[in-house]
């Protein structure tokens, strides 16, 4: 009705200017209707303001209401939804997964949660995994799949298995862990080799390498493999008798100390080979294509498990195949690839079923972190490069330093823990075999 009312006045105002411009009134007298115009105009515009002032007032009223019951509704996300809660966390006994677990260490830390040392649990795969199922320790950041499958097999007096209790959480690093033999790349290339077999097949190449082997004169060639609780001892073993391999036997001692002894061999030129892996520092020492280099196998060990130990089934390292230069491994200038003999393993996080399942916000904490294998290599070359100065403290800031410096992507992982649902988002996880 003031719409009409208004447009009325409007429409006549318009109408007498109009009419008393094509009389030419020139008169500054103000005349009844210049009076009626003037009064209809007031009356418009007060009309029209007051009914735009009305409105704003709705709008602002209601905007004010609408907020305040979103405010009302949306209570402040806690920032540190595990405090009050506490896990035992164990590490492995392999320095260049340190780290890897002091960075997990400090992001639950983020959450509240009170977590131990990592350094105060150290143990090899064979004691981990029955000491997450049996809760005596919660998680740990350092388990290798496939090769780690088997550590879920055993029996519990229960009648339980071990992987009943466990479960693999994220994907910290997915075939990132690449594995295989070097040989000193000298010793190679003097007698032609590009494959493990060919020390096993030929009498004069085994007779040159058992002079300066571990154990020179037994008559077998003695490789660098791994120590006892590893579990790629086991695969080493499983290797040599699937590949018949009878003139090759595996050297278990501390890694170090071979590692020491293999690296002086390589820069010496003499005969050794040694097992290793990636990401690491001992492939700065032990520099592919430098000093050492890859070598083949003729064929990849399956699930066939010759030597019968339980659960040798999970050594099976099929395709067992990296895509190296011929530089780095001279058997791939002959093929497609460089066939290892070893998968590219998935580092990831495994943990007790119960504790994760009381603790959602740390469960979904693990399922986004992920890591790089050159972040981690660095690491390791930084502690290598410490030496005696690479203590706990000293490991510890170089978590802090690597979260401070990926501050960004830290901060989106703690803020889809502090907004976890009751069971943890991270259905893209890759599961090892034995845990489907």
């Amino acid at each position: 009705m003031t719409i009409k009312r208004t447009l009325f006045w409007l429409t006549l105002v318009t109408v007498l200017s109009l009419f008393a411009a094509a009389c030419g009134d020139s008169t500054s007298s103000t005349s009844p209707d210049t009076t009626t115009t003037e009064s209809a105009m007031t009356e418009a515009e007060t009309t029209t303001t007051e009914s735009a002032m009305t409105e704003a007032e709705t709008t602002t009223t209601e905007s004010a209401m609408t907020e305040a019951e979103t405010t009302t509704t949306q209570p402040p996300i806690n920032m540190t939804p595990g405090e009050g809660s506490s896990a035992i966390m164990g590490r492995a006994d392999w320095s260049t997964g340190y780290a890897q677990a002091q960075i997990y260490k400090q992001l639950l830390e983020e959450l509240g949660y009170s977590i131990s040392e990592p350094s105060e649990l150290e143990l090899g795969p064979s004691l981990a995994y029955l000491s997450m199922a049996i809760g005596d320790i919660d998680f740990w950041v350092n388990s290798w799949y496939p090769s780690h499958s088997s550590w879920w097999e055993p029996e519990l007096p229960d009648g339980s298995s071990v992987g009943d209790h466990l479960r693999v959480v994220g994907n910290q690093m997915l075939d990132s862990g690449l594995q295989g033999y070097l040989i000193t790349k000298e010793f190679a290339e003097t007698h032609g080799i590009t494959h493990l077999d060919q020390i096993n097949d030929d009498p004069e190449i085994l007779a040159a390498f058992d002079a300066d082997d571990p154990l020179p004169g037994n008559g077998k060639a003695d490789i660098y493999g791994c120590p006892e609780s590893w579990t790629c001892d086991n695969t080493i073993d499983n290797q040599i008798a699937f590949s018949g391999w009878d003139n090759i036997q595996q050297f278990k001692a501390g890694y170090e100390a071979m590692f020491a002894d293999a690296s002086a061999k390589a820069d010496s030129g003499k005969a050794m080979v040694i097992y290793t892996w990636t990401p690491t520092h001992y492939v700065t020492i032990l520099r592919p294509g430098d000093n050492v280099v890859w070598l083949a196998v003729n064929e990849v060990i399956d699930d066939s498990n010759p030597i019968g130990r339980e659960g040798g089934e999970s050594d099976d390292q099929r395709p067992g195949q990296a895509n190296l230069s011929p530089d780095t491994c001279p058997a791939a200038a002959n093929a497609d690839n460089c066939q290892l003999g070893w998968v590219a393993a998935d580092i990831q996080v495994t943990a007790n079923s119960d504790w994760l399942n009381d603790n959602p916000y740390a469960a979904e904490l693990l399922c986004h972190v992920t890591l790089s294998v050159l972040d981690v290599a660095l690491f390791n070359v930084e502690q290598n490069n410490a030496g005696s100065d690479s203590t706990e403290d000293f490991i510890a800031s170089l978590a802090a330093d690597w979260i401070a410096d990926n501050r960004a992507t830290v901060d989106e992982w703690l803020s889809a823990a502090r907004n976890a649902p009751m069971t943890p988002s991270c259905p893209d996880t890759k599961v090892p075999a034995a845990a489907t």
